[in-house]
């Protein structure tokens, strides 16, 4: 026993997998309990916009949650304008107070809706929160509303037989009532948890297989050029991205999965973040050799941090949500969330992945070049020894 303990910890690859597991503990403690700290209380970015089409008590209703509730309010003036922009998911609610809204509110037998948008196609945060908000609203709005109806009811009869003053207090108890609605709804957690599993399988995949073409160009440098070898692994990248991506879509599909926009735009999507993921990953083992999987573990934590695939990138603050911003994660999230539950489309994020690509595909290329000048330096100088000793 005490043999074979001292023949592993004589061996690199042991004590590689020991600092491995310790940085993980580390790397992840760090990054989460910074990147998750205070998001509760930066419940004031999200953005909720009222659109009113009431000229009496819904205007005075729509200007008072402007001013009382604690997110960023706008009005709006019309309900599509405010759709699409739920969608864009540059907001996050939407109010909507109908043209009869007085009318409703002020008749005995009758009942006022207000009408609430969210888009589902989002963290799961994001529809928790709104609702409870949506149940709020409608709490303080009917508030005010029996306030009203109880002024006029009692402008009315100043006198009522008790029978009737019965009556009139059930019509009062509840004048305004929600009517919530889904955008993009999502069906199950199972589809909800999607956009984080691949991001997650992507990644640790891309990181993992990246290692191994390291190692695996380590072994054939004594036979194969750095520039074909860098071409080759270029190509095993399009080859594997094309194949895992394939199979990833096509189990997705298979077991159920939720795919608004299609099979085909859900594959090519994949195939496109799962390269990037690859190439990203792979950057910093050009750069720093075997020591980039450190850098790899804590881009690997701070994507899912600032990604938006757990919590709102809103509530993030603004280190995490500009860090965010330049990682491949973050498309990935946004472009699968309108693939899989609808939106927008996704323009913007391949457009954004493939800059990231190109920019990753640069670096290795200079990392590559770099390298092979430093080589022949030093070829040149053991040269110069040589001849110096002769």
């Amino acid at each position: 026993m005490k043999q074979a303990l001292q023949a592993f910890m004589k061996r690199p690859t042991t004590w590689i997998g020991i600092i491995t597991a310790l940085t993980f503990q580390i790397v992840f403690s760090l990054i989460w309990m910074t990147g998750y700290d205070g998001v509760t209380d930066r419940a004031n970015q999200l953005h909720i916009a009222i659109v009113n089409k009431d000229q009496q008590l819904g205007s005075q209703v729509a200007s008072n949650l402007v001013k009382e509730l604690p997110f960023q309010m706008s009005q709006l003036d019309s309900l599509e304008q405010a759709k699409q922009q739920l969608d864009d998911r540059k907001l996050q609610m939407v109010i909507y107070l109908p043209e009869d809204f007085t009318q409703q509110t002020a008749s005995p037998e009758g009942h006022a809706n207000i009408q609430y948008w969210i888009n589902e196609s989002n963290p799961a945060l994001i529809k928790s929160m709104m609702s409870g908000v949506a149940g709020q609203v409608t709490a303080e709005v009917n508030k005010q509303a029996v306030a009203a109806g109880v002024k006029s009811t009692l402008g009315e009869a100043a006198k009522m037989p008790e029978e009737q003053a019965a009556a009139a207090a059930l019509s009062l108890a509840e004048r305004v009532t929600a009517d919530i609605q889904s955008t993009n709804a999502i069906h199950g957690m199972n589809n909800q948890m999607v956009p984080m599993m691949m991001v997650l399988a992507s990644y640790v995949g891309a990181m993992i297989m990246g290692m191994n073409l390291e190692q695996s160009a380590m072994m054939i440098q004594a036979s194969v050029s750095r520039w074909r070898r860098f071409a080759a692994r270029s190509v095993i990248n399009v080859a594997a991205a094309v194949a895992v991506s394939l199979v990833g879509s096509t189990l997705l599909y298979s077991l159920g999965g939720q795919i608004e926009q299609g099979f085909i735009h859900l594959w090519l999507f994949e195939m496109l973040f799962l390269l990037t993921f690859m190439f990203v990953s792979q950057m910093f083992l050009y750069l720093f050799g075997m020591a980039g999987m450190l850098f790899n573990i804590m881009l690997l934590s701070a994507q899912l941090v600032s990604s938006g695939t757990i919590v709102p990138r809103e509530l993030l603050s603004g280190f995490y949500t500009g860090l965010g911003a330049v990682l491949p994660a973050t498309y990935a999230v946004e472009g699968n969330m309108n693939l899989l539950f609808g939106g927008t489309g996704v323009g913007r994020e391949v457009a954004a992945l493939l800059l990231i690509t190109a920019v990753a595909v640069a670096v290795s290329a200079a990392a590559t070049g770099l390298k092979k000048s430093a080589g022949r330096k030093h070829g040149a100088a053991a040269a110069v020894q040589v001849n110096q000793s002769k």
